[in-house]
């Protein structure tokens, strides 16, 4: 708390002349850099932040590839370093999360609650690819001379990042680390949204759960806050099926990798569940071919939810759908940041998510390539990049 005093003393006054960022800048064509960027004081709504930690996830490596440079990163923590004009609620000196579903709350969609999928600022409704020209002033960070976007608007993996005040949301009393707070920005939120802001848990109710790597551990983690009774991890690694018990999985299934759409599977699941098949299942997986999976493991009138993000062209076999099963595909949780990350951040100071287990490695921003690595071989449940 001194430390912070200090910091509030010193960065009261706000910010009068760009500020250099050690930072890592996606090339477009599969790989990256760690340069230095300009970051230009804040703009009228906009705040800079100084991050403390960023979380990692898949899109974050997508992100290499995206077909134009850009500052990565789109999950973190961090304390205000300046505010622009007209931007109220914050102050330097405040720990904020960053959310990348940036809400105007004007729109068609932010009137009827769906601030997730804002028409004028969501970098995946809006722009695609993660980043929407114009959202944030494109002067406002530069690299080599020349302006260069942001991931979702954030750019979150840099020691600065210029954003507008809509993308954070404030950090409470909660004693909680930058890592642990940084992670709530995407994968946490996704799991855990995808649960308590998606179905409505009946009594006596079970749910499947295909991966479990970090989105998937915080799926299980939002049924058993929502009170699922049962509650079934399906991986094809034994270690996560031992991290899913941790984190909720009452039950747990060993897949087999040549399990076309997981029917085998399937099958044991109805055998779990009186033999009518799980009232909901979440595909956690990102893999295409397993899209359909959920379908497979739910009863007649059951519920499947698409987690992960599954954007490519599949094949469905219309049975599956038998009978009035109903598929759902939502958005980060159907985030609305100002209500989802203080109860987020209740729950934690309860102790009903756990955020500080989930992180397994944390790395400089130095070590992003080992902290991408390990990721993509799926030791981490959670990596996170301190600053």
């Amino acid at each position: 708390m001194e430390a912070l005093h200090e910091f509030e003393l010193t960065y009261s006054c706000g910010m009068e002349k760009t500020i250099s960022a050690l930072t890592a800048i996606a090339d477009g064509k599969g790989g990256f850099s760690i340069e230095l960027t300009e970051v230009s004081p804040p703009a009228a709504g906009e705040v800079v932040v100084k991050m403390q930690a960023a979380g990692l996830c898949h899109t974050d490596y997508d992100s290499l590839s995206w077909g134009k440079p850009i500052v990565m990163g789109h999950e973190g923590s961090g304390i205000v370093f300046a505010i622009g004009e007209g931007v109220d609620g914050f102050k330097p000196g405040d720990r904020v999360i960053l959310n990348w579903a940036t809400p105007c709350y004007d729109c068609f969609q932010c009137e009827r609650g769906n601030e997730h999928i804002c028409e004028n600022n969501s970098p995946v409704v809006a722009g695609g690819n993660g980043f929407t020209p114009g959202h944030a002033h494109l002067e406002g960070t530069r690299w080599r001379g020349q302006s260069i976007e942001r991931s979702f608007n954030l750019g979150t993996l840099s020691e600065y990042a210029l954003v507008k005040a809509s993308a954070l949301v404030k950090i409470g009393e909660e004693d909680i680390s930058a890592p642990a707070a940084s992670i709530i920005s995407c994968g946490v939120m996704t799991g855990v949204g995808s649960v308590v802001n998606v179905i409505d848990v009946q009594p006596g109710e079970s749910a499947a759960v295909l991966g479990t790597g970090g989105v998937g551990l915080n799926v299980i983690q939002g049924l058993k806050i929502a009170g699922v009774d049962k509650i079934i991890a399906v991986d094809i690694n034994p270690a996560r099926l031992e991290m899913a018990r941790q984190f909720g999985a009452t039950d747990t299934l060993l897949a087999d990798r040549d399990d076309t759409g997981l029917l085998r599977a399937a099958e044991q699941v109805k055998a779990m569940t009186a033999g009518r098949g799980a009232d909901y299942a979440f595909e956690c997986t990102a893999i295409p071919a397993l899209g359909a999976a959920p379908l497979a493991m739910i009863r007649n009138a059951g519920t499947a939810v698409q987690v992960s993000g599954i954007e490519q062209e599949i094949t469905i076999d219309m049975n599956l759908f038998e009978w009035d099963k109903i598929y759902l595909n939502p958005l980060y949780g159907k985030c609305r940041p100002q209500r989802d990350f203080p109860r987020l951040l209740r729950w934690f100071a309860n102790r009903e998510l756990l955020l500080e287990e989930m992180i397994t490695n944390i790395y400089p921003l130095q070590d992003l390539q080992q902290a991408l690595d390990d990721m993509l071989s799926g030791k981490n449940a959670k990596g996170v990049i301190t600053f």
